[in-house]
């Protein structure tokens, strides 16, 4: 046969078809990646002109920015189920369709039900995408680019931090310009457009996402176990060649044999067999520690940390951007990595990596919190009749605190200081950030009932279900405690920074990349779908916990103690990647269901 002849014409044609279709289905779950990623960080360039307009209270604005939390765990739990009913396609659209809703909800909204409903919304779109996202792609992927497929939606989650990073500082500027040159209604008023405009630019990618999901196939082993075998085997000729797709419907057929009841046996395919339990317990190791090294409240709090470290505000929340565009830059190192090195190697690496770089940051922390005084007595002498407090905290408070509490050390300064408090009503215990003397833009402490007690019972049930509400409603104020510590230089501050651009150089290389992977191919196809939605429960549930103890743990024990916490529960991440966890890169998810059923020995 000739270069030209029609045989080999046609072979390269379907060969580009091909092509073209797998880059069009990336293309789509990108998309789902990106929205994933806005749900992240969209709230953080927003929530500033947020707070400064809606008039809402602390407690209120804490559960508008941990909705998005809650839709996420709610909807992750019957993700699963989803996926086995509708299929992968149809939960796609409705996602895109759930985050499309959200949006104006959100940005139209003139109170606090509307905008925490609009962030549930949110929250929910984005446990839908967490799940049937990259169990679509692991179920429509050759397994020859399955990794590096998988890791297009990481790619663009860490694209969509990114661009929530970028418009927050854009408006943050405009803002500036706006406050050089207007009067304060009309500041206040351009700080109401801010927030609702930061939400409207994330609109565009819900509705390409949901447009592109109407024209993706439906997933071929959700075609297969449904029985429509023709169909799942012209799904797979979207992506494959013929000999390929035939050979991946015939893996399928006997992995499925292997597991009928054969007439008068009365053979049960328990749950509770090796091969569904061990991936099982793996993924959900590997998924808890995945967030255990403190990766969301380390993105969260970033500018807080970076502030405390030693940088002034706008080279703060330039190091945020760094910080994000780092784990931009290393996920398409890592993407790039996946299928050539493999996925154990590459979390042995990243594991390893953060756990020197947290020890790293912890120790720089430590050196600087050493020098710190308690001044809790003095604090307490400020509160006022009503039991709440107000202090500005500058300079001259900042002196006068010093002197009042006997200091006569030359550690910590005035003009470079730093204040926390601790404060309880009744049962309740709450926490301020760090405030700095030399800024002096920041804004009063405020101390109040409302910023510790819950507003009613369902909410004082998850923040201590062994309070008293009603007596902590007429309970004094009591400092527990209020630190003043010494705020380090600038070069303290880089040196923190480049701690943390090396944490999330080796989370995105590693983990960040790879855990999707893990979550899809380990889980067997009879569990995968609602396997997937418990272990990203379980992922949720972890991340909502540490963002809640975060502020309050590190008033209390300071900046060190966090990541050292958070190096040691990425030792147990270390030790589970490198002794527990089987390579799968090659193999057909069919092949890595084998292995752990005990027949077929995987490559270490």
């Amino acid at each position: 046969m000739t270069a030209n002849s029609p045989g080999n014409t046609a072979a390269l044609a379907d060969a580009a078809t091909i092509r073209r279709y797998n880059v069009f289905l990336l293309l789509v779950a990108g998309l789902g990646g990106l929205l994933y990623g806005i749900d992240v960080g969209i709230i953080g360039g927003a929530l500033p002109y947020l707070e400064a307009t809606s008039r809402l209270t602390p407690a209120e604005l804490s559960v508008i920015v941990a909705a998005v939390l809650l839709g996420t765990v709610f909807s992750t739990l019957f993700a699963g189920l989803l996926a086995d009913w509708m299929g992968r396609k149809p939960l796609m659209i409705l996602s895109g369709l759930t985050f499309a809703l959200s949006i104006p909800v959100i940005a139209l909204s003139q109170g606090y039900g509307y905008l925490f409903f609009g962030r549930l919304l949110q929250g929910m779109s984005g446990g839908l995408i967490g799940v049937v996202v990259p169990l679509y792609l692991a179920e429509c992927l050759a397994a020859s680019n399955r990794g590096k497929g998988t890791a297009i939606f990481q790619w663009m989650l860490t694209l969509g931090i990114v661009a929530a990073a970028l418009v927050g500082i854009y408006y943050s500027y405009r803002v500036e310009a706006v406050a050089r040159a207007a009067d304060a209604a009309t500041i206040l008023a351009f700080k109401n457009q801010a927030w609702r405009r930061i939400f409207w630019v994330s609109l565009p990618p819900g509705l390409l996402f949901v447009l592109g999901s109407f024209f993706v196939t439906e997933s071929p082993r959700w075609l297969f176990r449904k029985g429509a075998t023709q169909r799942a085997y012209r799904a797979l000729l979207s992506s494959r060649t013929p000999g390929q797709a035939t050979l991946e419907i015939e893996e399928m057929t006997a992995v499925a044999r292997s597991a009928e009841v054969k007439i008068g046996q009365k053979i049960r395919d328990s749950l509770l067999q090796r091969k569904y339990v061990i991936p099982f317990l793996l993924a959900c190791v590997i998924l808890t520690c995945n967030t255990a090294t403190g990766v969301n409240s380390l993105i969260g709090f970033n500018t807080s940390i970076l502030l405390q470290s030693g940088l002034s505000d706008l080279h703060a929340h330039w190091g945020y951007v760094i910080f994000t565009a780092m784990n931009f830059l290393m996920t398409t190192v890592g993407m790039m990595l996946v299928d050539r090195k493999g996925r154990r190697f590459l979390f042995i690496l990243g594991t390893s990596g953060i756990i020197v770089s947290l020890i790293g940051v912890g120790t720089l922390f430590l050196r600087t919190e050493k020098v710190s005084i308690d001044t809790r007595q003095l604090v307490q002498q400020m509160v006022a009749p009503n039991q709440e407090l107000t202090l500005h905290f500058d300079r001259t408070q900042a002196d006068k605190m010093l002197a009042a509490a006997g200091y006569s050390g030359s550690d910590i300064q005035s003009d470079r200081a730093s204040l926390a408090i601790i404060y309880s009503y009744g049962d309740f215990t709450a926490a301020t950030s760090f405030v700095r003397s030399d800024n002096q833009a920041a804004l009063p402490i405020e101390i109040t009932r409302s910023t510790c007690i819950p507003s009613n019972k369902i909410e004082a049930f998850f923040k201590n279900p062994f309070a008293n509400l009603e007596t902590a409603q007429t309970a004094p104020l009591k400092i527990e405690k209020a630190v003043i510590g010494h705020v380090p230089d600038i070069s303290h501050g880089w040196l923190v920074a480049l701690g943390l651009y090396m944490f999330m150089a080796f989370y995105a290389l590693g983990p960040g990349v790879c855990v999707w992977l893990a979550l899809s191919e380990l889980m067997p196809t009879r569990i995968r779908s609602n396997g997937m939605s418990v272990a990203l429960v379980l992922n949720q549930l972890v991340s909502t916990t540490l963002a809640a103890i975060f502020l309050p743990f590190v008033s209390k024990h300071g900046y060190s103690s966090i990541f050292f916490l958070f190096a040691s529960f990425t030792v147990v991440y270390f030790l589970v990647t490198a002794f527990f966890l089987p390579e799968t890169k090659g193999k057909t998810l069919e092949e890595i269901e084998t292995y752990f059923e005990g027949r077929t020995p995987t490559n270490a």
